[in-house]
């Protein structure tokens, strides 16, 4: 058995990229299990384009190592690139091509048999639904461009995906086609997702790690980032009143922040049981009427802005 059979997709460790005494990346340990889609989540500049730059093999760190499936990206660079598909943010075409025939030409690059490669045409073409499209690559809109660049990187049948925002640029048909095809690659192609699109991520992701200024803050499964986070969400819902109920929900220790959009609250509560406790009593002391009053989980938003301070 190879070495790699046994190892996560991707380990970086103390990964350190500098420019002119700057480090873009600061000593990054990173670990992507096998077979998950992983969302590498960071708001603008943070430092992951450079990250995926040294994964691809595209730059060299300044220190540190990276390795894909045991494999050192700076030894062994043509074994890595042979298990490594790539989706740039950026990806540039042919425009007088048909999807056809550039994957065919991608598929040439990566020496795929004849047989296998009308295979994978058919198969990709599917999967990115574009079988029926017959329009050369210039006439395509931003999303099927997309949709075709995932294809084109799944060609030579990656163990590993990487795609760099894919889509950060699209409406939101050409966003969920795409998440729709990464999240029909689970469990059968390792995805490394980097994005600063809070929402794709938790859709489509069950291990995420948030960058900010070239460091790793945080880093695991969904539902530990998740446990992470430091407040609640309440939602209630009243016949009338909301804006009295807003006033002295305001002045309690436990809320955060309370947002109103006509009769209904969102408050961000940092103790939920005084919440359930002490809401009703407001409620019945103004002799308001509720219409409901729900719980929900702590969204990756929170967990983001509560390290990051938010989108940039």
């Amino acid at each position: 058995m190879s070495a790699s059979a046994t190892c996560p997709a991707v380990e970086m460790r103390r990964l350190t990229k500098t420019f002119k005494g700057t480090n873009a990346l600061d000593r990054i340990d990173l670990t992507v299990p096998e077979g998950s889609v992983f969302g590498f989540l960071g708001p603008n500049g943070a430092g992951k384009t450079t990250a995926i730059r040294i994964l691809t093999g595209l730059a060299r760190s300044t220190d540190g190592q990276v390795r894909v499936f045991g494999h050192d990206v700076r030894k062994e660079p043509d074994r890595v690139r042979e298990i490594v598909g790539f989706l740039p943010d950026v990806p540039g075409y042919y425009p007088w091509m048909t999807a056809v025939q550039f994957l065919r030409l991608v598929g040439k690059f990566h020496r795929v048999p004849r047989r296998r490669l009308d295979e994978r045409v058919e198969s990709l073409l599917e999967l990115s639904g574009l079988a029926s499209v017959s329009t050369k690559i210039g006439g395509y809109s931003r999303g099927m461009k997309q949709r075709l660049g995932v294809a084109q990187a799944l060609v030579g049948e990656p163990r590993l995906l990487i795609l760099d925002e894919p889509t950060s640029a699209l409406d939101p048909i050409g966003r969920k086609n795409v998440l729709e095809m990464i999240a029909a690659l689970r469990g059968s192609t390792t995805v490394f997702f980097s994005t600063h699109i809070l929402g794709d991520v938790e859709r489509v992701c069950d291990t995420v790690a948030i960058l900010d200024h070239g460091r790793v803050v945080i880093q695991g499964s969904m539902a530990e980032l998740k446990g992470t986070a430091h407040s609640s969400v309440l939602v209630l819902e009243l016949e009338s009143g909301a804006s009295m109920l807003e006033r002295l929900l305001g002045d309690e220790p436990w809320v955060e922040g309370v947002r109103q959009t006509g009769e209904i609250l969102t408050c961000r509560v940092t103790d939920m049981a005084a919440a359930r406790n002490q809401v009703p009593k407001m409620i019945a002391q103004g002799d308001l009427s509720i219409v409901r009053m729900s719980a929900e989980e702590p969204a990756l938003e929170d967990v983001f802005v509560s390290l990051v301070g938010g989108v940039r």
